[in-house]
This record gives structure tokens, sequence and C-alpha cells, in this order.
């Protein structure tokens, strides 16, 4: 009894990990920040603790995550279309989830362009500044650019396009790759879990409870790489800072300012707009139930490395049913970017700015358009917006190669957009799940503090 006692002392006495990765964040923002300030960022101590330290530390903790997305994706997206049964049950929460992403993806762009029009952060930056900017990053614009039109020149019709990009003819192939593709994993794991639903119980008893092993064991794995979280969080923040130092973030201040405005809106505004009249929760415990998922999105700046804490924490902290998460937010961490989108529109009214391009409604108009586009195909990954941002700057007549002058920030920013990308798909999952007759938040008083 004493030495039991005394354990659970010390479970209580432990610091959750939400709050350890928040104190891995702040301490590696601060270090790297005061390194840099001290040394330079051009200090060969500096470079060869980020690049042999710092970096390799957290590249692994995120690769170790994206490792996992792909049998998690297919194993909680095919349970939670298989959990659904229902054909008409899953057109329903699909068509529902479908309205709800274009909405709110629309109005987080339109939030961005009319910000744009009024700070009009283009016309604030030094053209010296610009031009140091643009020199400086100009080898990784460069292949960034390169990177992006590869192969965008094609005779394909549009609806081809879609068709090529949506439906894989080799599964394999497309999860093979660096980056895998998660447009065609899901369209095939929704095409096969449908089927699931078509063929009797008894004959499918096997290959559920198959999954299930998968999808129990992927999160027994998950549980594993979040004890290295608050260090390679720390790693992750001292790379950022001791390269860039700050900088950077005041000298295309109004530019941040911009976005981070238009994200606090979106989140503050929008959302709890959303789960207040929508959900029928609190705005203020919403947000308090779910700052582990914050915490982890920010840290990573990745939806899918993020999906396996949003899972959790929205089944376990809002009461959401396995199968609605299973299904919205495994679709939602590609398909659902309004932080992205908005991010997007930010951007390019930002370099047309300052290029001295000046867009006419009809041409802010083909933005939102294409930002909301980009919100639904981006990639969750860090940076999955960049690509896009080149070929729209393309399609209105801005030198794609000014993307230079953000690169150096776009990981703080996409850090920010990246939160409320996930937020958005656990909103959209509280709604559905509300929209489905569920009682969200049921005798959970308290969100559990999970200590890995």
């Amino acid at each position: 009894m004493y030495y039991r006692g005394r354990m659970e002392a010390a479970e209580r006495r432990r610091i959750p990990l939400h709050s350890r990765i928040l104190i891995g964040l702040v301490a590696g923002a601060a270090v790297g920040g005061t390194v840099n300030a001290l040394l330079g960022s051009d200090s060969p101590q500096l470079k060869f603790v980020i690049d042999q330290i710092s970096d390799p530390i957290g590249q692994l903790f995120l690769r170790l995550l994206l490792l996992l997305v792909v049998p998690l994706v297919f194993s909680s997206l095919m349970l939670g279309v298989a959990g659904l049964g229902d054909l008409r049950r899953i057109g329903r929460i699909g068509v529902k989830s479908l309205i709800y992403t274009i909405v709110i993806s629309a109005i987080s762009v339109v939030i961005g362009l009319t910000l744009a029009n009024t700070i009009r952060p283009g016309e604030r930056v030094d053209p010296a500044l610009r031009d140091q900017l643009a020199e400086r990053y100009s080898s990784d614009a460069q292949k960034r650019v390169q990177s992006a039109t590869a192969g965008t020149e094609t005779t394909d019709a549009p609806m081809m396009k879609v068709v090529k990009t949506v439906v894989p003819t080799n599964l394999f192939y497309s999860v093979g790759r660096e980056t895998p593709d998660m447009l065609g994993l899901m369209f095939f794991t929704l095409f096969f879990g449908i089927a699931i639903t078509l063929v009797p119980a008894d004959k499918t008893v096997t290959l559920i409870a198959l999954l299930e092993g998968i999808f129990e064991t992927v999160q027994a794995g998950i549980q594993i790489i979040m004890r290295l979280a608050p260090y390679a969080v720390f790693c992750l923040l001292f790379s950022m800072t001791g390269r860039f130092g700050f900088g950077l973030l005041v000298s295309l201040g109004w530019f941040v300012v911009t976005v981070l405005l238009g994200l606090a809106i979106h989140m503050f505004g929008v959302y709890s707009a959303s789960v207040y009249f929508l959900s029928r929760i609190n705005p203020i415990e919403f947000f308090r139930r779910i700052k582990t998922a914050m915490i982890t999105a920010f840290s990573t700046s990745s939806s899918n490395a993020t999906l396996p804490t949003a899972l959790r924490v929205s089944e376990e902290n809002l009461g959401v049913p396995r199968e609605i998460n299973s299904f919205v937010l495994t679709v939602g961490a590609t398909a659902n970017q309004n932080g992205t989108a908005l991010y997007e529109g930010v951007t390019v009214l930002f370099l047309a700015q300052l290029a001295g391009v000046d867009l006419s409604m009809g041409q802010q108009l083909m933005v939102v358009y294409l930002a909301i586009l980009g919100g639904v195909g981006t990639a969750g990954v860090p940076s999955g917006s960049i690509p896009f941002i080149i070929l729209v700057l393309a399609q209105i007549g801005v030198n794609p190669a000014l993307i230079a002058i953000i690169l150096g920030i776009d990981r703080i920013l996409d850090m920010c957009r990246t939160v409320l990308n996930v937020v958005g798909d656990i909103t959209i999952a509280t709604y559905v799940a509300r929209s489905e007759g569920y009682e969200l938040m049921k005798e959970i008083p308290e969100p559990p503090e999970v200590d890995l």
C-alpha cells in the first residue's frame, strides 16, 4: 500500500505530455533565437549543432510519425466506413463534410484577402530588404519553382486531370513515394470500405479483426514515438530560430501580422461560432479539451503527423464516436485545409503587391476559387502549400521566383496555419456527430491526461 501510494503521488506530480511539449517548444525557440543573436546565423558552431544534432533529432521524430500515417489512414478510414455500415449514411456524412469544408474554406480565404487588401503588407516592405531576401533564398526558390512546375504541361482535359489525381492505378506506387499520394490512398480505402459494407458480416469478420489489430498496433507505436515529442519539438524550434533568428519575423512584420490576424479571426471567430451554434459546445471548453492536438500541430507543422493525436483527443475528450472520427478526421487531414487556404490567399496578394501587380476583382475571385481547391488538394506535410502558391503566381502573371521572399518565415507560419487546419478537422467531426444525433462530451467532465 505504501509503495502504491508513492507511485500514485508521483503520477500526479508528473507534468502532462501537452505541457512538456509546450515547454520544449518555448525553450527551443528561445535558445535558438538567443544563440543566433549571440553567434550569428553563419557561425560554424551553430551550423554544426543544427546539422548534426537538432535537425536529425527533429526529423527523426517527424519521419517516425509520418512512417505510421499510411497504415493509420488505411486502417482507421476503412474501419470508419465499415463501421458506418449503411451506404446512405456514408453518403450523408460525406456530403455534410464536403459542404462544411467548402463553406468554411471560402470564408477563410475571404478573410485573408480582405485583410491583405486592407493592410496591404506588400507595399510596406523596404525594397532593399525585398532584394536582399530574394537573393538569399533565390537558389531554394528556383528548386521549388522547378519542382512545382514539373509535369504541369499536359494535354489532359481538366476533368481527366482530376481523375488521374484522385484515382490511382497502382496503390503501392502511390503510397511508396517519398511523399505518399494521400488522395489516392483515401480513394482506394473509401472504395474498399464501401465494398466491405456490401459483403455479409460473417465473411468479413476476419478482415475487420485484422484492421482493428493494425489500428491498435499503430496507436501503440505512436504512443512510443510521442515520448520523444518534447525533446524533438525543442530541436525543431531550435533549428528554425537558430537559422533565421527573430529578425526575419520583424523584417516581414506586416505580412506576418496579416497572416496571424487572419488565422486568429478564423480560429476564434468562425470556429467558435461553428462549435457554439452547430455543435452546441462551449468554445472555451472546446479549445481547452483539444489543446494537446493544437500543440502537436504547431510543433510538427503537419496535419498528417498530428492525425493520431487528433483522433485520440476528439474521441476521448470530446466524445465523438470512433467511426465518425475515423472517416472525417482521416479525410480532413488532406482534404480540409482552411488555414492553408487563408495563407495561400494572403501570400498571393502580398507577393502581387510586392511586384506592383494590381489584381482585379475577377482575378481575386479566381484566387479565392483556386485557394479553396488548393486547400483540398494540398499535402498535409510541412510547407505543402508552397508548390500551389507558385502555380497560382504563374497563372496571375507574377514572377514565381518571388516565393523566395517568404521562404525564410514560411516554417513558423506553417506551424500556425497547421493548427487551424487540425482544429478545422475536429470542428467538422463535432458538427457531423451532433447532426447525426450524438451527444458530445457526455459523462466526460474532464479531459483525461495521457502521460506517455
